[in-house]
This record gives structure tokens, sequence and C-alpha cells, in this order.
């Protein structure tokens, strides 16, 4: 399936439905916040390229000279692709180049000690409409091709300008004011960046086990930036670029200017690879770009060669799990999991993608038996013995010490600092036990501690919530009355706690079954 939409400053050319480029510009403060966001229920591959126009015009002259040839301020296909050079974003090349003097680029979104920005989801859901999130200064494609500076094009509340948005903030639709449903929707915060936007060349230097997470890509050949991941559902982007600044160069025109960025965005499912390869009428695609989308596809680079897609449904022998990074997702027998970690000696640490909803937690260990016995004969004549009963101790969230992600001190969140201080917690760690019994179980709180992390089975908290953002249940006691230890789906992210178990939406989540799976190398 696929549709377009185009924006300017905003276009958006979609294959699935449940995306939408968000973009809130302010041309008095040149703050321009671009990203994409994932309202639907199933995953998305994301690029964007920038192209940009500039004409001066001397004071007592009559007509504005493009400062590139041949480009024309209507015509927006003919303005100039953003290419910077090969090891810096910050430096355009080629036609390019002729903006370095005029205009500075803010990419990727960085605030020391401060977590992701917020913004206010679409409230145009209509997949079939073209209109774009344009906030502000920003006009979109579809109410406003204009090309004059001031007229109005914006089809998202807010004015553009920097944090704008923020925890706790909601926006009442009724109207409506703005194009979409007639609701009233909360802020929610973009993705962590893990890293700064860099280019393919750059990207290629990394180490395999980093090279695909929360961060934008840019192919410095064609100009496209590509979401180092696949955007799942719910889930949006950080920032491809957070400021478009004039220069003193620019101010110093004696005369006026006129300044634009145009906004191509293109979403595709992620077994639509191709579509991304296709050839391009005027660039080459960088010779990393075929195994940067597979990485992409597959979850991870590792495993491009010899192993089937998240998607693919496969028979046990079809896998090799040798190969597999943490984190990949897979689909065997009629189960999507998640890999977890190589425990060694051909074991492998594997997890149901999703949790088994509608599970009261009193019915949890029943649930994950009755999933054990469903499992194909092959799957389960795989599955390695564990402990007949963990002693898993018990432990209130509240008296660990926890950091977010940004290292930052708060209670129930990303990371205890101080499980070893706990012995009968942190030594619960699943393992092969010869003489166990070959079942399913739940994670421990100390599993989940140290599969944690960058380059890890969860790298984020938003990776560590279960498939379709839900909660999951761990096997650690918690030292209260009707409270239990779970993976909980607030705050946007998948961090740990204890809860009264009586309080669990049975729907948003439930039990999620690990077992640990055999291979010969």
């Amino acid at each position: 399936q696929a549709f377009n939409q185009r924006a300017i400053n905003d276009r958006i050319r979609e294959n699935i439905p449940g995306g939408r480029v968000h973009d809130y510009y302010n041309r008095d403060t040149e703050n321009k916040d671009v990203f994409v966001e994932n309202y639907g229920n199933v995953p998305l591959m994301a690029r964007i390229r920038l192209s940009e126009f500039m004409e001066k015009r001397s004071t007592g002259d009559t007509d504005f000279t493009p400062i590139v040839n041949g480009t024309i301020r209507d015509q927006v296909d003919t303005w100039t692709v953003m290419r910077p050079s090969e090891n810096n974003l910050n430096t355009r090349v080629d036609d390019s180049a002729a903006f370095n003097t005029y205009s500075n680029l803010t990419f990727g979104w960085s605030r020391s000690g401060q977590d992701a920005p917020w913004f206010m989801p679409t409230f145009n859901r209509d997949n079939q409409d073209l209109m774009t999130a344009a906030a502000g200064h920003a006009r979109d494609w579809v109410t406003s091709t204009a090309t004059d500076g001031v007229t109005d094009g914006a089809t998202h509340p807010g004015d553009g300008t920097d944090a704008y948005w923020s925890s706790g903030d909601s926006f009442d639709n009724s109207g409506p004011v703005w194009p979409g449903e007639e609701v009233t929707h909360d802020a929610a915060q973009n993705l962590q960046q893990e890293r700064a936007p860099m280019t393919i060349s750059q990207w290629a230097a990394l180490p395999n086990n980093l090279k695909v997470g929360n961060f934008w890509v840019i192919d410095h050949q064609t100009g496209w930036a590509y979401w180092a991941n696949q955007l799942q559902a719910g889930e949006t982007t950080s920032y491809l670029l957070d400021a478009a600044e004039m220069t003193a160069a620019a101010n110093n025109i004696p005369g006026e200017y006129y300044y634009d960025i145009h906004v191509d965005g293109q979403l595709i499912s992620p077994d639509r690879i191709n579509d991304f390869l296709a050839a391009d009428p005027n660039y080459t695609h960088h010779d990393d770009l075929s195994d940067f989308l597979t990485a992409v596809q597959n979850g991870s680079i590792d495993n491009n060669w010899g192993n089937p897609g998240p998607d693919d449904n496969v028979q046990p022998d079809q896998i090799n799990f040798s190969i597999m990074a943490p984190g990949t997702i897979f689909t065997m027998a009629n189960e999507q999991y998640r890999y977890l970690e190589n425990q060694g000696g051909g074991n492998h640490l594997i997890i149901r993608n999703d949790a088994i909803r509608g599970v009261h937690f009193t019915q949890k260990e029943s649930a994950i038996t009755n999933w054990y016995d469903s499992l194909s004969s092959e799957v389960r004549a795989m599955v390695r013995p564990v402990a007949d009963n963990f002693v898993t101790g018990a432990i209130n969230s509240s008296v660990l010490t926890w950091v977010n992600e940004a290292n930052e001190e708060v209670n129930n969140s990303w990371l205890p600092t101080d499980i070893n201080n706990f012995p009968d917690v942190a030594n619960d760690v699943t393992q092969v036990v010869p003489g166990g019994t070959a079942r399913a179980f739940s994670l421990s709180l100390a599993d989940v501690v140290r599969l944690s992390g960058p380059g890890r089975a969860f790298p984020n908290s938003t990776e560590r919530m279960s498939a379709n953002n839900g909660h999951w249940f761990l096997r650690t006691g918690a030292d209260a009355p009707n409270t239990a230890w779970f993976v909980r789906r607030e705050f946007g992210g998948g961090f740990m706690g204890s809860h009264n178990w009586q309080m669990f939406d049975l729907v948003q989540g439930g039990p999620r079954p690990a077992i640990i799976v055999h291979q010969s190398n």
C-alpha cells in the first residue's frame, strides 16, 4: 500500500497508514523542528530530504537574483538539495555550498541534562489526507503553496518556537480548531536521540552493534536522511533539524533576500526497502545504503546475512542465533520474539515480543505454562532446562536508587544503581540448570537490569516495553502486600517499579514469557 503527502517546508509520501511529518517553524526566532510521528499501529521506515532556495535583490534593483543559477522561487522542484560533506554535516558541498555563507542548519537535538523534547500529536489521523502537521510559520503544501514569506498555511497548533510544548500540556481541538479529529490530546515525547545525526560514511565506521538505533543518518551523495531504526507504532523520531539560522552575511545584504527550506519526507513499510534503493535521476546512492537499509529492516547489522526479516515466519532450522545481535526481532513458528543474549555453549535467551494480554496477575504462571505447551514441537525440542523454582528475593522499588536514561537520579526510573546491595535480588539471574525443567518463565529484575543499555537487548526505555507499548510482569518479589514488579508503560517508556497488582490493566499488558533455546554451532 502507498500514499503520498506533500508540503512546503513539510512534505511526506507514505506507503502505509499512520505516519505524519511535523514541521514546527518560527521565522522570528529561527527555530525549525523537523521530525516524523508514527500514529498508526504498524512499524515504518522513514527518510527526509531538505532543499533550500535563496535569492537577493540589491537596493534599487527590480529583480531578485537566485544564489544558485537555474533555481526559481515558485518551482520547488528546482530548489537545491542540501548535501553535506562526507565528514561534516555543517558544511554543504557542490551547488549546496552556496548556502554556507548565508544559513546555518542545526541538526539533531541535544540539551545538557534534559530529556527528549515534547510535541503535540497530530489530530489528523486520516491516512488519505495529504496535509501535514505544520505549526507556526511553517506552511503545509495542501493549504498553501505560496512562497511569499507571509501567507499562512499552518495545520497544527503552536507558534513554532523552541520547547513550545512540555509535559502536562494538552490541546482541545473541538471546533475543530485545526484539521482532524475533535478530541483533546496530551503532549507526548519524542524519542531520545541516541547519537547526533551523521553521514553514512560516519555510520559505516560505527561498531556493528551500534549501527541500528534512534538517530538520523544522511546519505551525503543524495541528501536523503534516514531514521536508523524501524519507527514502531506510537513512536516519534528525534529531531532531524532543530534550527535554521541566518548568518551575519545574510543580515548584512544591502537590500533584501528571500530564503526557504522544503522538506520532502517518505515513509515505507519495512518490507519495501527497494523503494528507497530505486535509482535517483540526479544522484547516486552511497554504496553502503543497501547494507544500512537491510540492517534497519532486520533490526541489526549482524544478522543481515543468512537470517530472515522480523516478520518472516520461519522454522527454527532457518535461523542462525549465533549471529543475532541483542534486540533483534524475529518470527519463529508463528510466534514473534526478541533476541536477548548469547549465553554461550549454544544457548540463547529469547523472549516473546509482546505480552500475553487479558491475563490477571494471579493467573500469570498458568498463562506462561499454557503458552509454552502451545509452542510447536520443533521449538520445545530446543528449550533448555532452568531451575524448577527461582529464588527471587523481595524488594520494593522505593528502597533502590534509580537513574533515568540521561543519568539523572529519579525514583522508579530506568536502572537501579545499588541492586548489588540486595544479594538475593541481584543473584536471581536466569541460566541453564542441568536437571532442571525445560519451560518458559518470567525474567527477573536482575535479568532486565543486565539486559538494559546501549548495545543490549533493551537499549532504551521504549524498546524495553513489549510490542505495542505494553507493560509486562517480572518474577522478582515485592516486599509489600499485593505488590509486584513489572516493566511499566507510564511516562512513555519501559521503566521498572513495584506496583499494586490489583490495579494492572489487563488490556495494556500481562506476562511476557521467555525461554532459553539451544542451537549447535
